[in-house]
């Protein structure tokens, strides 16, 4: 239910330049426009599952999109559903869509479902009243650090070889030597995740999915006195999500994410408690927050 000071769900990934969407609730351009977000730039849109709140905001955003110069097509990854709600909305809203809008129904399974220079997104399977995906964000493992002393020892001139190593390629010196980045290299170093997971009743599977997120970003609708509404309503309560961040194992934060409208502002701060006794790095998410997740050197 949107409130005044509570929008609904969707999260944005900015990653040197790109925009990929996870979920899109009810009024999600307000947002994007309020941060002066270039929406053109949205790559590809995740949705979890064709539950309203999940997906009212999708015409709008379709169309806001047909007001700028695109020519990049828009992706849209969904589980089954997710096709027909969108051509339905185009023909029943006769829309006018000056660019290519690719949609992919995804199975409920754990899969690559898309990539891009550096990174991938994938879907795993969660367990709600209807079809729903969970989806990681992740980086590829990167060279490690450059040692310039090690490239001196061996004679490799400074200049453009060195930037071939730097990127992880082997070469080839003046004088016939063929030289591997291990030489050079540190050890690789790991990219960044980010995890996003809402609308599922605990099961113990989940956690290994989100295994070493640098962000898990996780629905905690109810507090532990609804727990078992949470499990009827098949959600997830602030505690359980925290136990998933802990038994995966590397998660470093865990932002709380779709809260049920009968807690005021004041009670949230009980999901929150409840949530750090048992996974202290955890934090409610807000309307508008922006989030740094930093490379790991």
């Amino acid at each position: 239910m949107p409130l005044p000071g509570r929008h609904l769900t969707s999260i944005l990934v900015r990653r040197e330049g790109d925009l990929f969407l996870f979920d899109c609730g009810e009024g999600t351009q307000v947002s994007l426009r309020r941060l002066n977000l270039r929406w053109k730039k949205i790559t590809a849109i995740f949705i979890s599952h064709t539950h309203a709140d999940h997906v009212t905001g999708l015409p709008g955003i379709l169309m806001l999109s047909s007001q700028v110069d695109r020519e990049e097509p828009l992706y849209i990854f969904g589980p089954p559903k997710i096709r027909e709600y969108i051509e339905e909305n185009r023909r029943v809203l006769d829309m006018f869509i000056n660019y290519e809008i690719i949609i992919k129904e995804l199975p409920q399974e754990k899969e690559t479902v898309f990539k891009g220079e550096g990174f991938q997104i994938e879907s795993f399977p969660l367990r709600h009243s209807k079809p729903c995906l969970g989806y990681n964000f992740v980086e590829d493992q990167r060279p490690g650090i450059f040692n310039p002393d090690r490239a001196l020892a061996l004679d490799i001139p400074r200049g453009p070889l060195w930037s071939i190593l730097q990127r992880g390629e082997n070469i080839n010196t003046p004088d016939g030597r063929e030289i591997i980045p291990s030489q050079i290299l540190g050890k690789p170093r790991p990219g960044r995740k980010i995890s996003f997971i809402t609308d599922t009743v605990y099961f113990p599977q989940i956690a290994p999915n989100v295994q070493n997120a640098d962000l898990l970003i996780c629905e905690g609708m109810f507090t532990n006195e609804l727990a078992d509404s949470a499990r009827e309503k098949k959600h997830l309560t602030s505690t359980q999500a925290a136990k998933i961040a802990a038994a995966a194992g590397g998660v470093k934060r865990l932002g709380l994410i779709h809260y049920s409208p009968r807690y005021t502002e004041r009670e949230l701060k009980q999901l929150l408690n409840e949530a750090k006794s048992n996974f202290p790095e955890t934090f409610l998410t807000r309307d508008r927050q922006e989030i740094n997740i930093p490379l790991k050197d």
